[in-house]
């Protein structure tokens, strides 16, 4: 009984040592968010952000040993909370351009992560940047997706069967991006939201769909 009794301790402890390394390890990628839209990726300093969470640079590295292994912590953790959201608006066409501006009004509420991450896509252009084949395939697999849907919606006749899924889908992302960039430029004066929304009414009036 007294092994049961010091395994069962040794468990707790592992559980709390693993829980405040979880809780540390966000407060770490916070703070490296928050470096990443003030300086950008190449020029952030990882011993800053070491400093902005308390630590020593041997202690941050202890969870992140290079600042690209920070990075892709960032990028995988992105990717599920995008998941999470955008899950709940692929049912059809009018369901995923109403969830885009619902993504749209989620990310109004996040300024920094939103221009840490547009900073991160411009720099991701630069030849060997460690995340540029990240934001590759995360626009490829957008562009299909939306592409997807539009050529699903025309092939079970809710659309017009000559328009191309492609071109919607490109125009689609322009209009967001566009959007985006004039909201972070100026953000007390421009409604990206309600410039989205706006194009999604017009845009599904244009297609014979309900609002």
């Amino acid at each position: 009984m007294a092994e049961l009794t010091e395994q069962n301790v040794g468990e707790e402890k592992r559980r709390r040592r693993s829980r405040k390394g979880e809780i540390r390890r966000a407060e770490i990628l916070a703070a490296a968010m928050r470096r990443f839209a003030e300086d950008g990726y190449q020029n952030a300093s990882i011993g800053d952000i070491a400093r902005d969470v308390g630590l020593s640079l041997p202690g941050l590295l202890h969870h992140f040993p290079t600042k690209v292994d920070l990075l892709l912590a960032i990028l995988a953790k992105r990717d599920l909370d995008s998941a999470d959201f955008i899950g709940h608006y692929r049912a059809d066409l009018s369901g995923l351009l109403k969830g885009m501006v619902e993504i749209f009004r989620r990310n109004a509420g996040m300024i920094e992560v939103i221009r840490a991450f547009a900073i991160l896509n411009a720099e991701s252009l630069m030849k060997d940047h460690p995340a540029k084949a990240w934001f590759l395939d995360r626009a490829t697999e957008m562009q299909q997706h939306i592409a997807a849907t539009f050529e699903r919606a025309a092939a079970e006749g809710v659309i017009d069967a000559g328009i191309d899924g492609k071109s919607m889908a490109a125009e689609l992302i322009a209009v967001m991006d566009g959007l985006q960039m004039l909201w972070l430029r100026d953000p007390d004066r421009f409604d990206m939201v309600g410039g989205l929304e706006a194009y999604v009414i017009r845009l599904l009036a244009s297609l014979g769909l309900k609002e």
